[in-house]
């Protein structure tokens, strides 16, 4: 369920919002977006299944650069490296020696991450509306207008600052809260970050063809 979901997250307090915020989550997330190109962060995850029992807590590191590249290193409790460069999403598991490849399509193309370096696509990929206030932040909930949503909605919590936390209900009902900190705007990072080599050894799985349409997160 991680791996369905990991692409659909990300960012938070980026900018350093003045202490009159915008007053709604929707104007919020426009000043949080605006010139948005890349970001670091740590990230920590807590699954909990429909019956409310939390199954799966996960940490580590996330970056995003516009228009389509991502990574998510999660280091505790297990190690998993998931990289999108754009053109291929591969997922590496240390502990079982494999890495899955498949080309990056339309999960991405219609996930939550992509209104945030392209504001444009939020009209176009979901349905918005103001969620609220709880838990001390301003919620923007989005609906996916996808045929078949890979979600049922996802939630964007909003503080002063920018994009505290992300909470995510897929379609068998389970939960998924992200909570991000040590977010870094437009960082310089290193090379490599978005390209991914299998280690000599591993197990490859996947069938990757080289005509696949490939979805961008920003056109």
């Amino acid at each position: 369920m991680m791996r369905a979901f990991i692409l659909f997250l990300l960012l938070s307090p980026l900018l350093a919002v003045a202490a009159d915020a915008p007053a709604t989550a929707h104007q919020r997330m426009q000043v949080f977006a605006k010139s948005l190109q890349s970001v670091s962060a740590d990230f920590k995850q807590v699954v909990t299944t429909a019956n409310g029992k939390p199954t799966d807590e996960t940490s580590g590191t996330l970056a995003l650069s516009a228009p389509n590249r991502f990574r998510w290193e999660a280091k505790r409790p297990f190690e998993q490296l998931i990289v999108a460069d754009g053109a291929k999403v591969w997922i590496y598991d240390p502990d079982l020696e494999q890495v899955s490849v498949r080309n990056q399509g339309s999960a991405e193309a219609h996930s939550p991450l992509s209104v945030l370096t392209d504001l444009d696509r939020m009209d176009r990929e979901f349905t918005t509306s103001e969620a609220g206030e709880r838990d001390g932040l301003r919620w923007l909930k989005l609906v996916s207008k996808a045929k078949e949503p890979d979600f049922e909605y996802a939630e964007l919590g909003f503080d002063a600052k920018g994009l505290a936390r992300m909470h995510f209900k897929d379609q068998l009902g389970n939960d998924t809260e992200i909570r991000f900190s040590n977010w870094q705007r437009n960082p310089d990072l290193p090379a490599g970050t978005f390209t991914f080599k299998p280690p000599v050894g591993v197990d490859v799985i996947g069938d990757v063809k080289p005509d696949a349409d490939v979805f961008p997160l920003k056109n």
